[in-house]
């Protein structure tokens, strides 16, 4: 069973910058980013796959955040920037441990099969 770690929510104004950090226990095909506000879905961000360093970005994110691997750490990164009130939300990583190990990044939470804690990050007016 993989464990997935969260790490660098916080509180920030409008326009500033936050980087999450996410480290599995274990070997992962495939990594993402959500994350889901009280009462709303929980939202695709962005999707990485290990084996064919190939990312997927929603588009409500796009140039604002970018996600980095360091597999030595068997971690991933989100950087993200010019955040925004609609960007308050509970973060969330997640994993794909399946052994098929998907060529495209998955940006539904069901091809997911591990989720961590969540982190919250609050961007203030």
């Amino acid at each position: 069973q993989v464990q997935l770690v969260e790490s660098g929510g916080g509180l920030v104004q409008a326009g500033g910058s936050l980087r999450l950090s996410c480290t599995a226990s274990g070997r992962t095909y495939a990594m993402g980013w959500f994350r889901q506000a009280p009462g709303k879905e929980r939202e695709f961000i962005v999707a990485f796959t290990w084996n064919t360093r190939r990312t997927r970005y929603a588009d409500s994110v796009k140039g604002r955040f970018t996600i980095s691997g360091d597999n030595g750490k068997n971690t991933l990164y989100l950087q993200m920037n010019s955040l925004k009130p609609e960007d308050t939300s509970v973060y969330y990583c997640a994993a794909h441990t399946d052994y098929s190990g998907p060529l495209y990044p998955p940006t539904i939470t069901s091809a997911y099969d591990h989720w961590g804690q969540g982190t919250q990050v609050t961007v203030s007016s």
